[in-house]
């Protein structure tokens, strides 16, 4: 089981927690179940960058970076190394605790 926490940039957001969080899910859907508007215009099939997430701690317990997401990334809005697409990011069978980040997606509209 997983304690994830998801950070956001946009203002006047507060962190969400999330405990014994199932593995075998990816951070996207997990973030979907929880009412949190992570974008995800292929629909999660790592086909776009909209799910772009940034992974501040935990990246050992989520199914490792492909060539195809390393791709997408680079198209995403401000990649950080530490940049994954929440899609990708599968919790591993095992427990631990991951913290991500939200870029601003309200930010985007216009790029």
């Amino acid at each position: 089981m997983y304690t994830v926490t998801y950070n956001f940039e946009q203002k006047g957001l507060n962190p969400m927690t999330f405990h014994n969080v199932e593995p075998l899910q990816s951070l996207l859907e997990l973030a979907l179940t929880h009412d949190i508007d992570l974008h995800h215009n292929c629909g999660g099939v790592c086909a776009c960058s909209t799910c772009h997430l940034y992974v501040e701690s935990g990246e050992e317990f989520l199914e490792e970076l492909s060539d195809k997401e390393e791709d997408f990334i680079d198209r995403a809005v401000r990649p950080r190394l530490n940049s994954r697409l929440g899609c990708q990011c599968v919790l591993q069978p095992g427990t631990g605790q991951v913290i991500v980040t939200l870029p601003d997606q309200t930010q985007f509209l216009g790029e």
